[in-house]
């Protein structure tokens, strides 16, 4: 089974430099790709300079996350292709138990290791952590992270479980599905990509796994803060775009109360004095009305699968009923 590591860069320089080696060192049955997303600074000459044993893929244009991708796994020849960014460190073994996995079970298609915080070893990481779920308004949830309250790994999910989604900061996925699903959706640029495409293969009846066996560590926001608005931004119309193409059931009902809910947000931010973020819930919902048609069009044409979600609301549950552990 041949794998390759691809990692996305864009004016990441430092990045690379700190990261890169534990990737090398602990990768010997991968083959390693760092797929430049148009960067301005000294990315590429670094790497053919002190990294010459890594393949490099150089993009026209910075198309994000999505585009980034789709356009550089078509030159990649592998079974499976791992989307790492490039701010992870990888642990010795971490590809042996995601290798077996993938062997060992035909259905299972896409997979995410235990992902913990680059930062604070003993927590997990907020993107992913121990596999992810979604509540029936296009919430994310994950095992060891709920909104912000983070749990600290006790070995509770050392496990390997089936999950509704893996994340795109660690993302193993058959070359033959990620074609059959023809890849990421481009219009996402960057953010919730990776859900939309595990939500699209839950409706086509794949299956995605978390291996609590391996394990890697994660910067988190080295690309994009949580801080800046663009974060908010795509995140809240991403999602959007997701259920509208994704869910089963009365669709204009469950928008409804999504729009209700991101209003709430909205005037915590306004209340919070996070103006920013505010303006970005706002224009992010202005370009989901743009799209609209569209997405429903897509909608028409995509499979759908009831029981998408085991939680019906977890803002419900977080913020009223005061459960913040998966």
């Amino acid at each position: 089974m041949k794998v390759a590591v691809v990692i996305l860069n864009w004016n990441g320089n430092q990045l690379l430099e700190q990261f890169v080696p534990s990737v090398i060192t602990y990768s010997q049955e991968a083959d390693i790709y760092v797929v430049d997303n148009a960067s301005t600074d000294d990315s590429v000459e670094f790497l053919k300079q002190h990294f010459p044993q890594v393949h490099i893929i150089q993009n026209k244009t910075n198309g994000g996350y999505a585009k980034g991708y789709n356009d550089a796994l078509k030159h990649i020849e592998a079974d499976i292709f791992c989307l790492l960014n490039s701010d992870i460190e990888v642990t010795q073994n971490w590809l042996t138990p995601i290798i077996e996995e993938f062997q060992s079970n035909s259905n299972t298609v896409i997979i995410q290791p235990k992902i913990l915080d680059f930062k604070k070893k003993s927590h997990f990481e907020y993107a992913g952590a121990a596999g992810g779920f979604i509540d029936k308004y296009g919430y994310p949830l994950c095992r060891g992270r709920i909104f912000d309250t983070i749990e600290e790994d006790k070995g509770q999910y050392d496990d390997i479980k089936t999950i509704f989604w893996a994340s795109g900061a660690c993302f193993f996925i058959r070359k033959s599905t990620f074609q059959s699903l023809n890849g990421f959706d481009e219009s996402y640029f960057a953010h919730f990509e990776e859900i939309d495409l595990c939500w699209r293969a839950f409706n086509a009846g794949y299956i995605t796994k978390y291996i609590g066996t391996s394990i890697v560590y994660h910067v988190g926001g080295a690309t994009l803060s949580v801080l800046n608005p663009k974060k908010t931004y795509l995140n809240f119309r991403n999602s959007l775009f997701t259920i509208t193409k994704n869910a089963d059931g009365f669709l204009f009902g469950i928008i409804f109360i999504r729009l209700v809910l991101d209003g709430i947000a909205g005037l915590k931010f306004l209340f919070s004095l996070k103006f920013r973020h505010f303006i970005a819930i706002f224009k992010a919902h202005f370009n989901f009305y743009a799209n609209l048609n569209r997405l429903l069009k897509e909608r028409k044409q995509l499979p759908k699968k009831k029981n998408y979600y085991k939680t019906k609301s977890i803002v419900w549950s977080y913020f009223i009923r005061k459960r913040n552990n998966y």
